[in-house]
């Protein structure tokens, strides 16, 4: 049997005819075609490749929890039952056991390793804790341990200083010498900089990016995955309480969070969606966040699918693609809403929905 799957294709706008061939897209009738039973199992509607959320964290739900399989298999059908079909994980308490990334029916996943932490700049114990100088040693150990990505944790408390730049930028330097990348979380105005001056390949939060910076993110391909939807939640616990400075400075990283969407997609900045909250399986609920800050619908929507999938070195919907894509009713650049409910789910070439 042969899977055959028709629709108007996003962000070409475009209706076409796709055939499964075992876990690929085909433009034509794969050989031997014409003497098998062709099933239509998309007849219409829109198609998009599969969502991705390039910020999550399955396997356990907060830093004190022990990273657990069996957790891990649930955050990830999460996922895939809500269309994501490829994650990036900046950051697990452990590295990802061996079955991740090839279970037939789970999505795909992009590990950068265990978090990377310097004395007194994260949970103690919830990552690799590493000296300054063993720094750069421990980025390309995690990087080339995974997915070729690794995470560091630039900065932690407001008004402590982050990763010293000097720092920063050698352990950069010596993850892109073995053809890795660097995720920098960063939550103060020093970290966002020493992120960008070190060439980080993604800012994770950015809060208190200095807009000035968006400029050299987009020349030097820095992206920007300000996971609004872990702190939207916050926004008015932090209204509601007592002035302080530290009040002050969280709603001000807020509010610059959410302008910087607008601004680095108009400055060139790839911005992409990642939830970095629970449950797992919503990142449409951060594609429309982007949405409220000031991107464009169709540009929204892209950084949880197409966008996200070529940044990660996945093609769309095109002639040998992975066979990874989910089909709604109807367009959800014009109705964001249905963005989480896809009618079809397909994964690796199988109907899982």
């Amino acid at each position: 049997m042969i899977m055959r799957i028709r629709g108007v294709v996003l962000p070409d706008r475009v209706e076409r005819t796709f055939w499964v061939d075992g876990d690929r897209l085909r433009t034509e009738p794969p050989a031997g075609a014409a003497s098998k039973r062709v099933e239509t199992v998309v007849d219409g509607g829109w198609l998009l490749p599969g969502l991705v959320d390039v910020h999550t964290h399955p396997g356990a739900e907060s830093p004190d929890d022990r990273f657990d399989e069996a957790l891990l298999r649930k955050h990830l059908t999460a996922h895939r039952d809500a269309g994501v079909l490829l994650v990036r994980t900046p950051g697990t308490a452990e590295r990802m056991p061996g079955w991740v990334d090839t279970e037939a029916g789970l999505p795909r996943v992009r590990s950068a390793g265990r978090w990377l932490a310097t004395p007194g700049r994260f949970f103690p114990g919830a990552g690799r804790d590493v000296s300054e100088d063993e720094l750069a040693g421990a980025a390309v150990e995690e990087a080339t341990a995974a997915s070729g990505w690794c995470k560091v944790i630039g900065d932690w408390r407001w008004d402590e200083p982050a990763v010293p730049l000097d720092v920063l930028k050698a352990t950069v330097d010596a993850v892109h010498a073995v053809g890795g990348r660097v995720a920098v979380h960063c939550q103060t105005s020093e970290g966002s900089r020493n992120a960008v001056l070190a060439g980080a390949d993604s800012l994770e939060h950015g809060m208190h990016l200095d807009p000035e910076l968006l400029d050299r993110m987009a020349a030097q391909g820095t992206a920007y995955v300000p996971t609004l939807t872990a702190f939207a939640g916050s926004v008015e616990d932090w209204q509601g309480r007592e002035p302080s400075a530290r009040r002050s400075d969280w709603l001000d990283g807020w509010q610059g969070m959410v302008d910087n969407v607008r601004l680095a997609h108009e400055a060139g900045v790839v911005v992409l969606a990642g939830t970095d909250s629970f449950p797992c399986g919503t990142v449409a609920t951060e594609s429309r966040w982007l949405l409220r800050a000031g991107m464009p619908a169709e540009e929204a929507l892209g950084a949880a699918s197409w966008t996200a999938r070529n940044w990660l070195g996945l093609p769309g919907l095109v002639d040998g693609a992975p066979a990874d894509l989910v089909a709604y009713d109807a367009d959800p650049v014009a109705e964001p809403a249905i963005l989480g409910q896809p009618k079809r789910v397909i994964l690796r070439g199988r109907v899982l929905r």
